[in-house]
């Protein structure tokens, strides 16, 4: 029985990364003889253990055969037998099949550090195309490295296998979970890249695919084109450290773009709503979480109003922070706003302007949430004239009066 480490902990180490976590392949045992040790058994489809101590992931080296389509259809077999380059072969990437034994000595049979070096993601053998999830794990890693470029024969393997309606086989809770991933990366763009660039993206997420080449005026937008200015935007999130509603928000909130009639171009008057109506059915579709599509949402619908703060009367604020329900909401008011900013500065040309707005919005909360409604209640009371409607529409004027005020020490 021999053991090695492998994947992701020997590439990261290369690359003088952080070590998160580790795994292990086990060469030469039985799942009884690391039961006998004291191995916790917790894989479902193969044997993988956790070991007694330090809880990481030991498996059994193992091969795979493939008997049907999509990333289930797959025979796994795991014997003594089984060598530790048999189980490299059926890795991804080069650089994710190297291994380290137990003296720090590497095994590397497909040329992983010479693609590490030249930071190349290239496939290890024609089984890659038999998992369609290693096109959402390529583009992923496009996301995390993103210095790293996808060989040639890679990004045509991965066309083919689009071609070949592999892409189509792929469960929507594995697709957001690979997406979630990747925008959670550095560089989240990449990820969408590559999935355009091998077909992907227009098979998993088409309303994406269709920004594209969708022009907007250039004097707002310098970059003009739609796509381009939804992947500087993403970016933007991520350079802005936004949690995973907000980058979410900032991928989805041009979508109704994509439906423009081409006689109005390059305006794109009530593209909101449009946003707002396809990113419901891609949340449908995927099964995002509901903060994601809450966020995204309310960011589709009002980005163009966070924007224009300035020119919007008090009462027009008002009711946008109460459909944000951001009195009760602050936290995830913020959100909304980090996406905002993040389609602001997403621009070319506009990566360093400040964000005012966030500001002033933050501002009007703070003081509509300064109304006493409780003191107001109490003296419509007093006065003989309470009941709920009186004292909704009471409340509401006297935080439109508060809004007004703090307009007027703006301006």
């Amino acid at each position: 029985m021999k053991t090695y480490v492998v994947g992701g902990a020997v590439r990261d180490e290369l690359l003088g990364l952080p070590v998160k976590d580790r795994d292990w392949v086990v060469v030469g045992a039985t799942p009884g003889e690391m039961l006998a040790q004291g191995y916790l058994q917790v894989g479902r489809d193969f044997p993988v253990f956790l070991h007694p101590q330090s809880h990481e992931e030991y498996a059994l080296a193992r091969t795979e055969r493939k008997t049907a389509p999509g990333y289930t259809g797959f025979v796994v077999h795991a014997s003594p037998e089984v060598t530790l380059e048999d189980d490299l072969l059926r890795r991804d990437l080069t650089i994710n099949a190297i291994a380290k034994d137990a003296a720090g000595q590497l095994i590397d049979p497909h040329g992983g550090r010479a693609d590490i070096a030249a930071r190349v993601m290239r496939h290890v053998s024609p089984a890659f195309a038999e998992d369609p999830v290693r096109i959402l794990r390529v583009a992923r890693f496009a996301a995390r490295f993103a210095e790293f470029s996808v060989a040639p024969e890679t990004l045509a393997l991965m066309r083919d296998m689009v071609a070949a309606g592999e892409a189509d086989a792929l469960v929507p809770e594995r697709v957001w979970q690979e997406l979630a991933r990747g925008l959670m990366e550095d560089k989240p763009s990449r990820m969408f890249e590559v999935l355009r660039e091998c077909g992907a993206l227009a098979r998993l997420l088409p309303e994406l695919a269709a920004l594209w080449g969708v022009p907007q005026r250039a004097d707002y937008h310098p970059e003009v084109d739609t796509g381009v200015h939804v992947m500087m935007v993403i970016d933007m999130a991520a350079r802005l450290g936004a949690a995973l509603p907000a980058r979410f928000a900032a991928l989805m909130h041009d979508l109704g773009k994509g439906r423009t009639p081409a006689d109005i171009l390059p305006r794109h008057h009530g593209h909101e709503a449009k946003s707002v109506t396809l990113l419901e059915a891609v949340c449908e579709r995927l099964k995002v979480p509901v903060d994601c599509r809450d966020v995204g949402r309310l960011a589709a619908r009002f980005h163009g109003d966070m924007h224009r703060v300035a020119e919007l009367r008090p009462e027009t604020q008002l009711t946008l922070l109460e459909r944000c329900d951001a009195l009760r909401r602050p936290e995830r008011f913020e959100l909304i706003l980090l996406a905002c900013e993040a389609d602001y500065r997403g621009r070319l040309g506009w990566e360093e302007r400040d964000y005012a707005q966030a500001a002033t919005w933050r501002a009007a909360l703070a003081a509509i949430r300064a109304v006493d409604a409780g003191a107001i209640a109490r003296q419509l009371a007093e006065q003989g004239r309470d009941g709920a409607q009186r004292i909704a529409q009471a409340v509401a004027a006297a935080r439109v009066d508060a809004l007004r005020a703090l307009k007027s020490v703006a301006g």
